[in-house]
């Protein structure tokens, strides 16, 4: 790891000091900013590798730990997600858009916020959808984001950047029903967006550290998701 920079920052948000982990290149110079949106079993290994794997592509990488407020630190196992469940249960969205700010302040004080977009993963996915719409970002790619719809379908109007949506064509957390609800909100809304659904996938075909990991699928997804952040605008 010796071509990145990476480590842990400390963020001052509304309701105190959320700690984040950031990876980037080593080296002067601004580098596009990215805000790398947690799963609900918190900024744990993979998601660090993630950041990692992005801060190889020449982006300067935040991952925020959403759950500062019940469970500062907290990484759950992927096979105990009722350990998780209190956490995600807790966040709202007023404290979600307030830890989105923060974060966002700290890519433009490290030099990347008029550059920066958003990924996510489960219910990062749907807090991508978020960030998109309350901070102008030039883009957001949304992996499996159940709970866009309903509850955010009404921000739908106010995104800044487009927004690929990313869904496995075997996910119940994400039924067709929901996943169409999204298109037709930010279709009606005038917005620019992508959909891809990768048929073999599951909830969390993106994590190799998940039994519904697939291949394939994943190394599709992490391509389209590379190309559209590089032609975002």
């Amino acid at each position: 790891m010796n071509d990145l920079e990476t480590g842990r920052a400390a963020l001052i948000t509304e309701d105190g000091t959320m700690a984040a982990y950031f990876a980037r290149p080593k080296g002067a110079g601004a580098r596009p900013g990215l805000l790398l949106l947690q799963e609900a079993f918190g900024v744990n290994a993979w998601i660090r590798g993630v950041a990692d794997r992005f801060a190889r592509e020449g982006y300067s990488v935040l991952a925020p730990e959403l759950f500062h407020r019940t469970g500062p630190g907290f990484e759950g196992r992927y096979d105990d997600f009722p350990a998780a469940r209190e956490h995600l249960q807790a966040l709202t969205v007023e404290g979600l858009s307030a830890d989105l700010r923060a974060a966002h302040a700290w890519l433009e004080a490290n030099g990347s916020a008029g550059d920066a977009s958003a990924v996510g993963f489960c219910m990062g996915g749907r807090t991508a959808f978020l960030a998109d719409a309350i901070l102008p970002l030039k883009c957001a790619v949304s992996f499996y984001g159940a709970g866009i719809a309903p509850s955010l379908l009404d921000r739908a109007a106010s995104l800044s950047g487009p927004v690929l949506l990313i869904w496995g064509g075997r996910d119940a957390h994400a039924l067709p029903e929901q996943t169409s609800a999204v298109s037709a909100a930010l279709r009606a809304a005038g917005k620019s967006f992508a959909v891809a659904e990768f048929s073999d996938g599951d909830h969390g075909f993106f994590c190799d550290a998940r039994p519904a990991y697939h291949a394939s699928s994943a190394a599709r997804a992490w391509a389209l998701t590379l190309a559209f952040l590089k032609t975002r605008g």
